[in-house]
Protein backbone atom coordinates (compact mmCIF):
# COMPACT_ATOMS: atom_id res chain seq x y z
CA UNK A 1 0.00 0.00 0.00
CA UNK A 2 1.43 3.38 -0.99
CA UNK A 3 2.01 5.95 1.71
CA UNK A 4 0.06 8.38 -0.46
CA UNK A 5 -3.18 6.42 -0.06
CA UNK A 6 -5.88 7.84 2.11
CA UNK A 7 -6.84 5.52 4.94
CA UNK A 8 -9.96 5.07 7.01
CA UNK A 9 -8.72 3.76 10.36
CA UNK A 10 -11.62 2.20 12.28
CA UNK A 11 -10.63 1.46 15.88
CA UNK A 12 -12.82 -1.11 17.58
CA UNK A 13 -14.03 -0.04 21.04
CA UNK A 14 -13.06 -3.39 22.56
CA UNK A 15 -9.48 -2.85 21.39
CA UNK A 16 -9.42 0.61 22.94
CA UNK A 17 -10.50 -0.76 26.31
CA UNK A 18 -8.27 -3.83 26.34
CA UNK A 19 -5.00 -2.36 25.06
CA UNK A 20 -5.07 1.41 24.67
CA UNK A 21 -1.28 1.60 24.34
CA UNK A 22 -1.17 -0.67 21.28
CA UNK A 23 -4.03 1.31 19.75
CA UNK A 24 -2.11 4.56 20.27
CA UNK A 25 1.05 3.10 18.72
CA UNK A 26 -0.84 1.80 15.69
CA UNK A 27 -2.59 5.13 15.19
CA UNK A 28 0.71 7.04 15.38
CA UNK A 29 2.41 4.79 12.82
CA UNK A 30 -0.54 4.93 10.41
CA UNK A 31 -0.95 8.71 10.68
CA UNK A 32 2.78 9.24 10.17
CA UNK A 33 2.78 7.15 6.98
CA UNK A 34 -0.42 8.23 5.22
CA UNK A 35 -3.34 10.64 5.25
CA UNK A 36 -5.60 8.86 7.75
CA UNK A 37 -9.07 9.58 9.01
CA UNK A 38 -9.52 8.10 12.48
CA UNK A 39 -12.94 6.70 13.48
CA UNK A 40 -13.75 5.70 17.06
CA UNK A 41 -17.13 3.93 16.92
CA UNK A 42 -18.78 3.05 20.22
CA UNK A 43 -20.88 0.17 18.94
CA UNK A 44 -21.91 -1.89 15.89
CA UNK A 45 -24.19 0.80 14.42
CA UNK A 46 -21.48 3.48 14.54
CA UNK A 47 -18.98 0.95 13.18
CA UNK A 48 -21.29 0.32 10.23
CA UNK A 49 -21.86 4.02 9.57
CA UNK A 50 -18.13 4.76 9.65
CA UNK A 51 -17.44 2.07 7.08
CA UNK A 52 -20.32 3.19 4.87
CA UNK A 53 -18.82 6.68 4.68
CA UNK A 54 -15.32 5.56 3.74
CA UNK A 55 -15.52 6.99 0.21
CA UNK A 56 -12.27 6.26 -1.62
CA UNK A 57 -10.32 5.64 1.60
CA UNK A 58 -8.85 2.21 2.26
CA UNK A 59 -10.20 0.63 5.48
CA UNK A 60 -7.73 -0.33 8.18
CA UNK A 61 -9.35 -2.14 11.11
CA UNK A 62 -7.68 -1.94 14.50
CA UNK A 63 -9.17 -4.74 16.59
CA UNK A 64 -9.61 -8.48 17.00
CA UNK A 65 -11.07 -11.27 14.87
CA UNK A 66 -14.61 -10.06 15.48
CA UNK A 67 -13.78 -6.57 14.25
CA UNK A 68 -12.29 -7.99 11.05
CA UNK A 69 -15.27 -10.30 10.51
CA UNK A 70 -17.71 -7.45 11.12
CA UNK A 71 -15.94 -5.37 8.48
CA UNK A 72 -15.91 -8.21 5.95
CA UNK A 73 -19.59 -8.95 6.55
CA UNK A 74 -20.59 -5.30 6.07
CA UNK A 75 -18.61 -4.98 2.85
CA UNK A 76 -20.05 -8.28 1.59
CA UNK A 77 -23.62 -7.18 2.26
CA UNK A 78 -22.87 -3.92 0.46
CA UNK A 79 -21.42 -5.92 -2.48
CA UNK A 80 -18.11 -4.09 -2.07
CA UNK A 81 -15.93 -6.87 -0.69
CA UNK A 82 -14.50 -8.16 -3.97
CA UNK A 83 -13.31 -4.69 -5.01
CA UNK A 84 -12.07 -3.47 -1.62
CA UNK A 85 -8.63 -3.96 -0.09
CA UNK A 86 -8.53 -4.35 3.70
CA UNK A 87 -5.79 -4.14 6.28
CA UNK A 88 -5.94 -5.08 9.95
CA UNK A 89 -3.88 -4.24 13.02
CA UNK A 90 -4.58 -6.99 15.59
CA UNK A 91 -5.42 -5.64 19.04
CA UNK A 92 -7.47 -7.70 21.48
CA UNK A 93 -7.49 -9.97 24.48
CA UNK A 94 -4.63 -12.48 24.54
CA UNK A 95 -5.46 -15.90 23.16
CA UNK A 96 -8.38 -16.94 21.00
CA UNK A 97 -9.58 -13.46 20.05
CA UNK A 98 -6.72 -13.09 17.55
CA UNK A 99 -6.48 -16.64 16.18
CA UNK A 100 -8.01 -15.84 12.81
CA UNK A 101 -5.85 -12.82 11.99
CA UNK A 102 -2.74 -14.73 13.01
CA UNK A 103 -3.72 -17.63 10.74
CA UNK A 104 -4.08 -15.20 7.83
CA UNK A 105 -0.47 -14.08 8.21
CA UNK A 106 -1.01 -10.68 9.83
CA UNK A 107 1.80 -9.64 12.24
CA UNK A 108 0.68 -9.61 15.86
CA UNK A 109 2.72 -6.58 16.94
CA UNK A 110 1.11 -3.14 16.58
CA UNK A 111 4.13 -1.56 14.88
CA UNK A 112 4.73 -4.42 12.44
CA UNK A 113 1.05 -4.70 11.55
CA UNK A 114 0.66 -0.95 11.04
CA UNK A 115 3.75 -0.87 8.81
CA UNK A 116 2.38 -3.80 6.83
CA UNK A 117 -0.88 -1.87 6.35
CA UNK A 118 1.16 0.99 4.88
CA UNK A 119 3.83 -0.84 2.90
CA UNK A 120 2.54 -4.39 2.45
CA UNK A 121 1.24 -6.19 -0.62
CA UNK A 122 -2.37 -6.97 -1.50
CA UNK A 123 -2.98 -10.71 -1.18
CA UNK A 124 -6.22 -12.16 -2.57
CA UNK A 125 -7.77 -14.89 -0.41
CA UNK A 126 -10.58 -17.42 -0.74
CA UNK A 127 -13.71 -17.43 1.39
CA UNK A 128 -17.02 -19.24 1.77
CA UNK A 129 -20.43 -17.59 1.35
CA UNK A 130 -23.59 -19.32 2.55
CA UNK A 131 -27.16 -19.11 1.28
CA UNK A 132 -28.11 -16.75 4.12
CA UNK A 133 -25.42 -14.26 2.99
CA UNK A 134 -23.00 -15.24 5.75
CA UNK A 135 -19.24 -15.21 5.16
CA UNK A 136 -16.56 -17.60 6.45
CA UNK A 137 -12.89 -16.57 6.27
CA UNK A 138 -11.34 -19.40 8.29
CA UNK A 139 -12.83 -22.62 9.59
CA UNK A 140 -16.39 -23.91 9.36
CA UNK A 141 -17.34 -26.75 11.70
CA UNK A 142 -20.50 -28.63 12.61
CA UNK A 143 -20.05 -30.36 16.02
CA UNK A 144 -22.10 -33.44 16.83
CA UNK A 145 -23.31 -32.31 20.26
CA UNK A 146 -24.59 -28.92 21.46
CA UNK A 147 -21.94 -28.93 24.20
CA UNK A 148 -19.22 -28.95 21.54
CA UNK A 149 -20.74 -25.91 19.87
CA UNK A 150 -21.00 -24.19 23.21
CA UNK A 151 -17.35 -24.85 23.95
CA UNK A 152 -16.38 -23.17 20.69
CA UNK A 153 -18.65 -20.21 21.32
CA UNK A 154 -17.42 -19.66 24.84
CA UNK A 155 -13.90 -19.41 23.55
CA UNK A 156 -14.75 -17.09 20.68
CA UNK A 157 -17.25 -14.61 22.02
CA UNK A 158 -14.46 -12.54 23.45
CA UNK A 159 -14.44 -13.28 27.15
CA UNK A 160 -11.78 -11.23 28.84
CA UNK A 161 -9.14 -12.83 31.00
CA UNK A 162 -8.43 -11.26 34.41
CA UNK A 163 -5.33 -9.64 32.89
CA UNK A 164 -7.39 -8.23 30.03
CA UNK A 165 -9.97 -6.95 32.48
CA UNK A 166 -7.25 -5.14 34.43
CA UNK A 167 -5.91 -3.70 31.17
CA UNK A 168 -9.40 -2.50 30.29
CA UNK A 169 -9.76 -0.79 33.63
CA UNK A 170 -6.36 0.83 33.26
CA UNK A 171 -7.37 2.12 29.82
CA UNK A 172 -10.30 3.88 31.43
CA UNK A 173 -13.01 1.86 29.66
CA UNK A 174 -16.01 0.88 31.72
CA UNK A 175 -18.69 -1.63 30.76
CA UNK A 176 -20.87 -0.76 27.78
CA UNK A 177 -24.06 -2.08 26.23
CA UNK A 178 -21.87 -4.01 23.81
CA UNK A 179 -20.07 -5.69 26.71
CA UNK A 180 -23.40 -6.57 28.30
CA UNK A 181 -24.55 -8.22 25.07
CA UNK A 182 -21.37 -10.28 24.88
CA UNK A 183 -21.75 -11.32 28.50
CA UNK A 184 -25.33 -12.42 27.81
CA UNK A 185 -24.23 -14.48 24.81
CA UNK A 186 -21.50 -16.18 26.88
CA UNK A 187 -24.13 -17.07 29.47
CA UNK A 188 -26.52 -18.49 26.88
CA UNK A 189 -23.92 -20.67 25.17
CA UNK A 190 -22.11 -21.89 28.28
CA UNK A 191 -21.55 -25.64 27.90
CA UNK A 192 -23.74 -27.98 29.90
CA UNK A 193 -22.07 -30.03 32.64
CA UNK A 194 -20.55 -33.28 31.47
CA UNK A 195 -22.78 -36.29 32.10
CA UNK A 196 -22.02 -38.36 35.17
CA UNK A 197 -20.22 -41.65 34.71
CA UNK A 198 -22.62 -44.09 33.15
CA UNK A 199 -24.81 -41.26 31.83
CA UNK A 200 -25.81 -40.85 28.19
CA UNK A 201 -24.96 -38.21 25.64
CA UNK A 202 -27.37 -36.88 23.06
CA UNK A 203 -27.23 -38.75 19.78
CA UNK A 204 -25.28 -37.23 16.92
CA UNK A 205 -27.51 -35.43 14.39
CA UNK A 206 -28.57 -37.27 11.27
CA UNK A 207 -27.19 -35.20 8.43
CA UNK A 208 -26.88 -35.45 4.68
CA UNK A 209 -23.61 -33.97 3.40
CA UNK A 210 -23.14 -33.18 -0.28
CA UNK A 211 -20.04 -31.84 -2.00
CA UNK A 212 -20.65 -30.56 -5.53
CA UNK A 213 -23.78 -32.71 -5.60
CA UNK A 214 -22.02 -35.90 -4.53
CA UNK A 215 -23.35 -37.44 -1.31
CA UNK A 216 -20.59 -37.97 1.25
CA UNK A 217 -22.87 -38.98 4.12
CA UNK A 218 -26.60 -39.62 4.24
CA UNK A 219 -29.24 -39.42 6.94
CA UNK A 220 -28.71 -43.00 8.12
CA UNK A 221 -25.04 -42.24 8.92
CA UNK A 222 -24.43 -40.61 12.35
CA UNK A 223 -22.10 -37.70 11.63
CA UNK A 224 -19.62 -36.94 14.41
CA UNK A 225 -17.92 -33.93 12.85
CA UNK A 226 -17.86 -31.87 9.64
CA UNK A 227 -15.05 -29.45 8.81
CA UNK A 228 -14.79 -27.12 5.82
CA UNK A 229 -12.03 -24.64 4.99
CA UNK A 230 -11.49 -22.53 1.89
CA UNK A 231 -8.04 -22.26 0.35
CA UNK A 232 -6.05 -22.66 -2.86
CA UNK A 233 -9.09 -22.38 -5.11
CA UNK A 234 -11.27 -25.03 -3.45
CA UNK A 235 -12.94 -26.00 -0.20
CA UNK A 236 -11.37 -28.80 1.84
CA UNK A 237 -14.22 -30.90 3.25
CA UNK A 238 -13.74 -33.50 6.01
CA UNK A 239 -16.61 -35.66 7.29
CA UNK A 240 -16.15 -37.94 10.32
CA UNK A 241 -18.94 -40.51 10.56
CA UNK A 242 -17.97 -42.29 13.78
CA UNK A 243 -15.08 -43.30 16.00
CA UNK A 244 -14.38 -46.43 13.95
CA UNK A 245 -15.00 -45.02 10.48
CA UNK A 246 -12.36 -43.45 8.27
CA UNK A 247 -12.83 -39.70 7.68
CA UNK A 248 -14.01 -38.75 4.21
CA UNK A 249 -11.95 -35.95 2.67
CA UNK A 250 -12.73 -34.24 -0.64
CA UNK A 251 -12.23 -30.94 -2.43
CA UNK A 252 -15.30 -29.09 -3.66
CA UNK A 253 -16.73 -25.78 -4.79
CA UNK A 254 -20.00 -26.08 -2.86
CA UNK A 255 -21.04 -27.97 0.28
CA UNK A 256 -24.63 -28.59 1.41
CA UNK A 257 -25.60 -29.97 4.82
CA UNK A 258 -29.21 -30.88 5.59
CA UNK A 259 -31.26 -33.08 7.90
CA UNK A 260 -32.08 -32.76 11.58
CA UNK A 261 -31.59 -29.33 13.13
CA UNK A 262 -27.93 -28.54 13.68
CA UNK A 263 -25.73 -25.69 14.81
CA UNK A 264 -22.48 -24.70 13.17
CA UNK A 265 -19.48 -22.56 13.96
CA UNK A 266 -18.27 -20.19 11.24
CA UNK A 267 -15.04 -18.52 12.38
CA UNK A 268 -16.03 -17.12 15.79
CA UNK A 269 -19.82 -17.25 15.37
CA UNK A 270 -22.21 -20.00 16.46
CA UNK A 271 -25.31 -20.12 14.23
CA UNK A 272 -28.47 -22.22 14.25
CA UNK A 273 -30.27 -24.39 14.65
CA UNK A 274 -30.92 -24.76 10.93
CA UNK A 275 -32.06 -27.72 8.85
CA UNK A 276 -30.25 -26.91 5.63
CA UNK A 277 -27.35 -24.69 4.60
CA UNK A 278 -25.15 -24.44 1.51
CA UNK A 279 -21.68 -22.88 1.46
CA UNK A 280 -20.12 -21.85 -1.86
CA UNK A 281 -16.48 -21.09 -2.50
CA UNK A 282 -15.54 -17.61 -3.67
CA UNK A 283 -12.01 -18.02 -5.00
CA UNK A 284 -9.94 -14.89 -4.36
CA UNK A 285 -13.12 -13.30 -3.08
CA UNK A 286 -11.47 -10.71 -0.86
CA UNK A 287 -8.17 -8.86 -0.53
CA UNK A 288 -6.01 -8.38 2.56
CA UNK A 289 -2.78 -6.39 2.85
CA UNK A 290 -0.01 -8.59 4.26
CA UNK A 291 3.71 -8.05 4.85
CA UNK A 292 5.68 -8.15 1.63
CA UNK A 293 7.57 -11.29 2.64
CA UNK A 294 4.34 -13.16 3.47
CA UNK A 295 2.69 -12.21 0.17
CA UNK A 296 5.76 -13.11 -1.88
CA UNK A 297 6.05 -16.48 -0.11
CA UNK A 298 2.39 -17.19 -0.90
CA UNK A 299 2.92 -16.29 -4.56
CA UNK A 300 5.86 -18.69 -4.83
CA UNK A 301 3.84 -21.59 -3.45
Amino acid sequence: MSAHDQLLVVIDPVARRIDGESVRIAKDVLCAGAAAKICLPEGPEEFSRALARKGSRRPVVVGDDRALLRTVALLHRGRELADQTLAVVPVGAPGASLELVRSLGVPTGAVAAARAALDGVTHRLDLLVDDSDGVVLGDLSIPAAPACAADGAAGSVGAATPAAARAAAAAGGGPSVWDACRSLVRTLVRPAPAPAEGGTRRAAPRLRVEADGVVLSDLHDPVEDIRVRAGEGHAEVTVCRGAEGEPVRVRARAVTVSGTAFRYRADTQITGPVRRRTWTLRAEGWALVLPRQRAEAGAET
